[in-house]
């Protein structure tokens, strides 16, 4: 790139270049480096490329593993084998909790770490997949037997401020009435201060149950949630989502339609279907599975449309996500009880098979795009107590 462009210019061309070009850029003179590192560029930067990651486990004993797609026209044709991140294999065992704005979280319980005087730790893990970064975060405190802890993650979309969400709540009615205090406690972990925080806001209901995993869109925390109330002395619940905005720090809540909110929470899912939210229905039709997908009209919340139902002739199924086009992806099983992945056009009913096989309830798959978040972060970076320690790793 020539030097007698203006650095104005300079900094238009490099927010179009992919991450990999980015990082080789940064070696090639101290002003690119401290202009690609800058908190300014990082924040503006946007990937043009989309990826999805791919979890599965295979063989008898689960061995897990992670592949990267490129999802554009070339689709499922560029793909590679991921590198677990030293912070990552360190985990005893994890769960993905979501990706948002290019970071996947992580969330486990570690064996060591750092200069602890403790065995073990229970972590959140941010994993910045296109620049092979990863920072870890240690978790304050854990169950008590009582509470259960709910863990959210997303990026702040007006300062692009990776947060952790995390959620404590009595998940045992006979509990409830013995703890004095409110049973809910909220705390924030932002990367830019290293620490945690608990927020001026109020915690959603204690009645409210969250059930199942996380969605992020544009900001905006979601959760599929059950709610009991006492109607003539007995119990009945209904089916909400609870949305938690990454920037007010504020939780508010959504109503279903009425198929949504009295069909068994356990046959309902969210995902997101490009930049909206999604509820999955399950049920069966002529001894076919069907997911009816509902989307939230607008980001407007307690505004959702029925778009389409998806036909899947297999006897066991599941909605794993979408493509950017929109088509599903699904995790099925054949013949000999064999778990495949496969992309389902819901116009021609056509079924595209990735090439993955795993073992049942094993898939999971986040859409990411190329980011620059945590390039200025020390590689085996720890935060703990709000302080922040390099891992010290020997080979």
């Amino acid at each position: 790139m020539s030097g007698n462009l203006p650095l104005e210019i300079q900094t238009e061309i490099m927010r179009r270049l992919p991450v990999k070009s980015l990082i080789r850029f940064r070696s090639v003179s101290k002003a690119w480096k401290s202009l690609i590192d800058s908190p300014h560029f990082i924040a503006h930067y946007n990937g043009q490329m989309q990826h999805l990651l791919v979890r599965y486990n295979v063989g008898s004993v689960g061995f897990q593993k992670h592949v990267s797609i490129v999802d554009d026209h070339s689709f499922p044709q560029q793909r590679v084998s991921l590198t677990l991140p030293l912070l990552v294999k360190m985990f005893k065992f994890h769960r993905i909790i979501g990706s948002s704005h290019g970071l996947l979280c992580l969330y486990g319980y570690y064996r060591r770490c750092c200069n602890f005087s403790v065995p073990g730790k229970h972590m959140v893990v941010l994993w910045n997949i296109s620049i092979r970064k990863a920072v870890a975060v240690v978790e304050p405190d854990v169950e008590d037997g009582i509470r259960k802890t709910i863990i959210g993650f997303g990026v702040c979309r007006e300062t692009t401020d990776p947060k952790i969400v995390k959620i404590k709540h009595v998940y045992a009615w006979n509990h409830m009435e013995s703890i004095p205090c409110i049973p809910w406690q909220v705390d924030v972990f932002t990367l830019s201060t290293g620490a945690w925080r608990s927020p001026n806001n109020n915690p959603p209901r204690k009645s409210i149950e969250f059930i199942g995993s996380q969605v992020v869109v544009d900001g905006f925390l979601y959760w599929l949630a059950t709610d009991t109330v006492t109607i003539d002395g007995g119990f009945r619940s209904y089916n909400l989502i609870i949305l938690f905005d990454m920037t007010s720090e504020e939780f508010i809540e959504i109503n279903l339609p009425d198929s949504l909110a009295h069909h068994s929470v356990w046959n309902l899912s969210i995902s997101k279907l490009r930049e909206s939210l999604v509820v999955l229905k399950q049920g069966v039709e002529a001894d076919n599975l069907v997911f009816g997908v509902w989307m939230m009209e607008d980001s407007v919340p307690n505004s959702f449309t029925m778009l389409f139902n998806l036909n899947v002739n297999a006897p066991d199924a599941s909605v794993r996500g979408f493509r950017k086009t929109g088509e599903p992806i699904i995790e099925l099983v054949e013949d000999l009880g064999i778990y495949k992945l496969v992309v389902y056009e819901p116009h021609s009913k056509h079924i595209n098979i990735l090439g993955f096989d795993g073992t049942k309830i094993s898939f999971n798959v986040y859409s990411y795009m190329e980011t620059l978040l945590l390039v200025d972060q020390p590689d085996l970076t720890i935060y703990n107590k709000g302080k922040r320690c390099i891992l010290k790793h020997t080979t």
